[in-house]
């Protein structure tokens, strides 16, 4: 049974998005820092479940916590790379304010593959995408930042395809996040996630829904679990963060900060803004509501 000390609130929350602006790959609204320093102060669990790796996130995320005053001892986490990476995250953990990383190399795609995509990112795509050389068991693909969304989007299912192409190669069954397709392959061990910026390659045992999990086990560490969750995204996907919550028996509700992909029936509830703000403003938005919340 969980006690009345327990915290208020929890928050599990993709980066890109409702944190991490999807043009300049970063915090690029200081509310957004500030007001999540205020809530670990408070006690507020929070647990970055991203994509992304422990590099960007330390770079990105974590050093601008720790230049706004993230105090130490709060209940801050990192969950990488869909589940396969995690650790913790506070002052005490010296300048770059993370603690050991952990890496699960059971889900890391192929070394052969992964050098095979990087030398097809150089040799056919290099105006368009940059391989991310600081995942460890994922691959992605990321747009440049000085390419227009339009053109990236227009050339992406060139690139996927030809990765899904080189996967087949080599015997592995595979398919495209978004094809409706039924898969004719046999049994599926790796998938392609293409988002609106970039592309990941991964262990279909990925996903937010592992880093729901892992989330759980790091808190589990430090105290008690929330009284009720708040899961936050900018694709269907993250959409498994509540969803393994919910089904866990804990309370929920899910913010989509781009509800232009369609909202989906759900037997937890969904949350938009109020003002149509998307992205990092809604992020924001939702932010400074829950902080007016909890110190009203």
């Amino acid at each position: 049974m969980t006690s009345s000390t327990a915290p208020r609130l929890g928050l599990l929350l993709d980066v890109d998005g409702p944190i991490a602006s999807p043009v300049t790959r970063s915090i690029a609204l200081p509310e957004i820092t500030r007001d999540l320093v205020a809530l670990a102060a408070l006690g507020v669990p929070i647990v970055f479940n991203t994509g992304r790796s422990d590099a960007f996130i330390r770079d990105e995320v974590v050093r601008p916590l720790l230049a706004a005053g993230l105090p130490e001892g709060s209940r801050v986490h990192g969950v990488c790379e869909k589940g396969a990476v995690w650790f913790t995250i506070g002052p005490e953990h010296g300048v770059d304010g993370i603690g050991p990383i952990e890496v699960d190399s059971s889900l890391a795609m192929p070394a052969d593959f992964g050098a095979e995509m990087q030398a097809l990112v150089a040799d056919e795509f290099a105006d368009l995408v940059f391989y991310d050389t600081t995942k460890h068991a994922m691959v992605s693909i990321e747009q440049l930042t000085s390419v227009e969304s339009s053109t990236y989007l227009a050339r992406q299912r060139d690139l996927d395809e030809k990765a899904m192409q080189a996967l087949v190669r080599r015997g592995f069954g595979v398919r495209r996040l978004d094809d409706v397709r039924p898969d004719t392959s046999g049994a599926v061990q790796w998938r392609v996630d293409p988002t609106i910026i970039s592309t990941d390659i991964e262990s279909v045992r990925l996903g937010k829904d592992l880093g729901a999990e892992r989330a759980l086990e790091l808190l589990a560490a430090d105290g008690e679990p929330p009284l009720a969750w708040r899961t936050v995204g900018d694709s269907r996907s993250d959409y498994a963060m509540a969803d393994w919550l919910h089904a866990q028996g804990h309370a929920v509700a899910h913010v989509d900060v781009r509800p232009a992909d369609g909202v989906p029936a759900t037997p937890y509830p969904v949350l938009t803004s109020a003002t149509g703000a998307i992205h990092d403003e809604a992020g924001a938005e939702f932010l400074a509501g829950w902080l007016a919340d909890l110190t009203a």
